[in-house]
C-alpha cells in the first residue's frame, strides 16, 4: 500500500478536535510527519452538514493515498467516506447504528470539552443517518478497527460483526474513550503506512 499523504481525523458525538485521541494523533503527526496534510475539523451536529463538510474538504484529496481515522460517531462517518472513496480507514469503537443510538439524545446536549457549547440534536437526524448508512463493506481489508469489550456506550459484538473481514484489534477491557489510545497509536500508524 502506498504511504498516506492526507489524513483526516473525525471525532465522536459531543466531542471535538480537542479530544485526547485527536490531540495525541495530531502531536505525533506534527512531530514525525509534518509532510502529511492533516485535517481534524469540528463536526457540525447535523449529519448532512457533516457529510457535506467532509466531501468538500476532501474533494481534491487523492483517494489512493488519503486515509481517515474516526472515533465513535466519527467512525460511522469515516466508513461513509471510505466506502465512497475507497480510502483506508481506522475506526475506534465505531458507531454502527447511530440513528438508533442518537434517538435517546434528541434535544440540547452539552459538548464534552466545553459545556458552554451546546449541540442541538434534532429528530430528523435519525432519518439522515439511516439514509447515508453504507451497506456491507466493499473492501474490508482497507479497515482497521480498534474495539474495546469494555465499551460502556456501544456493543463490541455489533462493532466486530459490522467490520467482519477487517483487521480488528479486540481489547479485553478498555472503555468507550479508549483511554489507552496512545499504546494503540503505533499500530494505527503502521496500518496507514505512516
Amino acid at each position: 500500500m502506498p504511504g498516506t499523504t492526507h489524513l483526516l481525523y473525525l471525532h465522536g458525538f459531543r466531542s471535538s478536535p480537542h479530544s485526547a485521541k485527536a490531540q495525541q494523533t495530531a502531536q505525533w503527526m506534527q512531530a514525525h510527519r509534518p509532510d502529511v496534510h492533516w485535517w481534524c475539523p469540528q463536526l457540525p451536529a447535523s449529519p448532512q452538514d457533516t457529510l457535506q463538510l467532509l466531501r468538500d474538504g476532501t474533494a481534491d484529496w487523492p483517494s489512493d493515498t488519503m486515509a481517515v481515522i474516526g472515533s465513535s460517531l466519527g467512525g460511522f462517518f469515516a466508513t461513509v467516506l471510505a466506502e465512497a472513496t475507497g480510502c483506508r480507514a481506522v475506526v475506534l469503537n465505531p458507531a454502527v447504528n447511530p440513528a438508533r443510538d442518537l434517538a435517546g439524545h434528541v434535544g440540547l446536549q452539552p459538548s464534552w470539552h466545553d459545556p458552554s457549547v451546546v449541540i442541538d440534536v434534532r429528530p430528523e437526524f435519525g432519518a439522515d443517518l439511516r439514509a447515508m448508512a453504507p451497506g456491507p463493506l466493499k473492501h474490508p481489508e482497507r479497515y482497521f478497527a480498534v474495539i474495546a469489550k469494555g465499551d460502556e456506550v456501544l456493543d463490541w459484538r455489533e462493532m466486530t460483526a459490522r467490520y467482519a473481514g477487517a483487521q480488528i484489534k479486540l481489547l479485553e477491557g478498555g472503555d468507550h474513550a479508549l483511554s489507552d489510545f496512545e499504546q494503540h497509536l503505533p499500530e494505527v500508524l503502521r496500518f496507514l503506512s505512516l
